[in-house]
């Protein structure tokens, strides 16, 4: 692992950083269920729990199934304010007592850390993810980073227990030298691990747009300076808090473009429904102008506009299907459609993930498959590209088809099957494309639901051991 040393700019990078412009940004946001128990949340605002989920959750706080001990609870006021003729938004934000019935789950959900280097790193396939920060404008109940963003400790896969640690610049800008090097010298894969060279990062966390315009300035600049090629920003913040991508920000990222016209930026947005981004009237219906199209919410359609017009930007939207959030066809055809219309992409949806009491968000694999298909049904084909992905330990694996009929000759096959294939497979992807089927369950919320009905398993999904020596790859 590379050893920490102080960054230094170049000078190329510190005329950039001279161009950035930081000005104070009034979130607005209500931290914790505290400010909910005591009434001294603002008057306008108490009424996004009532009386009696106060009482239930009370009863809760301090206890085993305290639901912030879980995850803490955070929103914006922009957010509360749509939450109002919303109950998709509600359920997405809201803490329940329903989280904490049923704590299964894994602390480290993909068995993640296998494939951290350097702390605040995962670096998988082609491409890195970074935990740049450990919070969001707001909190989503079913975060899939609950245990980063609630500080647990993990267990690591050598036997370590710790929390997960953030990135830092030097760290990273040495490993990803460290390694591309040794890929370079050995024409083009990594001598121990087979990986092509590191090439994309994800800025990920928690939220980088929580970060200020010079902390995203100063790791744009810095991966650029180590050769990466494409940077993409996870964000919600244009759901919680739109007036983030103001002008200071896009003047942060046309200098950037500036000064690295040759590295990619894409920005991966999530709405979960397009309550968060459509205008309602007061009868809870969405608004349409005079021609028909739906009305954005003002600042957020002003900041997916500003980021689009950018033609050197590309934006896409991804989310999982959650019970009681978007577990709807046509919430989901809606959003497809107005993502495409305004020039966004549909990049995945995602079966829920098997995080800490994961069985109170997640619903049946074969029923998110029926809803997407179904919601897909209608739209044309640059709208309905989007696929069905769930994250086994192996790598992003898409859910293809669910059948009805037994197939000839097949032994439990007599109840149908769900056919997954491998999209992402870590290291020199030797698995990628190959294919599993099982016997349908309707009930399976993850892998481990199907495991006695395994039928065919090229991809190896059901036959996988943790990987042990990942750290030792880039030595």
């Amino acid at each position: 692992m590379p050893q920490s040393t102080k960054y230094v700019p170049t000078d190329k990078e510190q005329a950039f950083h001279s161009t950035v412009e930081d000005i104070a940004h009034k979130r607005e946001i209500i931290n914790g269920l505290a400010p909910f128990f005591k009434e001294s949340a603002p008057d306008d605002l108490m009424g996004l729990y009532s009386s009696d989920e106060l009482v239930q959750l009370s009863v809760l706080n301090k206890t085993d199934r305290d639901v912030e001990s879980r995850m803490p609870v955070k929103i914006t006021r922009h957010f509360a304010e749509l939450a109002r003729t919303s109950p998709a938004i509600q359920k997405l934000v809201k803490a329940s007592p329903d989280e904490t019935l049923d704590l299964a789950g894994s602390e480290d959900p993909g068995n993640q850390m296998d494939y951290s280097p350097v702390e605040g790193l995962l670096h998988k396939y082609e491409m890195g993810l970074m935990y740049v920060v450990s919070t969001c404008s707001a909190h989503c109940r079913f975060c899939y980073r609950e245990e980063l963003i609630a500080r647990k400790e993990i267990a690591r896969a050598d036997g370590t227990v710790a929390k997960k640690g953030l990135a830092k610049i030097p760290e990273i800008v040495g490993y990803i030298h460290e390694f591309n090097n040794a890929v370079a010298t050995n024409g083009g894969r990594h001598p121990v691990c087979g990986r092509e060279k590191l090439r994309e990062i994800l800025l990920s966390g928690g939220d980088p747009m929580v970060l200020n315009n010079a902390k995203l300035a100063a790791w744009f600049s810095a991966l650029a300076e180590a050769g990466i090629e494409s940077i993409r920003v996870g964000t919600k913040e244009m759901a919680f808090y739109p007036k983030r991508f103001d002008e200071t920000f896009f003047a942060m990222l046309d200098a950037f473009h500036e000064a690295y016209p040759e590295v990619g930026v894409h920005f991966m947005v999530h709405f979960e429904h397009p309550d968060e981004f459509l205008a309602k009237g007061d009868d809870g219906e969405y608004l349409r102008d005079d021609k028909g199209f739906f009305t954005w919410v003002p600042d957020t359609g002003k900041a997916m506009r500003n980021l689009l017009e950018r033609g050197w930007i590309t934006v896409e939207n991804q989310t999982p299907i959650i019970k009681d959030i978007n577990n709807d066809p046509d919430a989901l055809r809606i959003m497809q459609r107005e993502m495409k219309r305004v020039g966004a992409d549909n990049h995945y949806f995602f079966c829920g993930r098997d995080i800490v009491a994961y069985k109170a968000f997640n619903i049946p694999i074969e029923e998110s498959w029926r809803i997407l298909n179904e919601s897909q049904k209608g739209l044309s084909g640059v709208e309905n590209h989007a696929r069905l992905s769930i994250t086994h330990y192996k790598g992003k694996t898409e859910v293809c088809a669910v059948t009805s009929e037994p197939i000839p000759g097949l032994a439990g096959s007599e109840n149908g099957v769900v056919i997954f294939k491998l999209l992402r497979n870590a290291a020199q992807a030797p698995d990628r494309g190959k294919v599993c089927i099982v016997g349908r369950n309707p009930d399976a919320a993850w892998f481990d639901d199907y495991e006695d009905r395994v039928l065919f398993d090229e991809a190896g999904l059901f036959d996988y051991s943790r990987v042990k020596e990942v750290a030792a790859e880039s030595e």
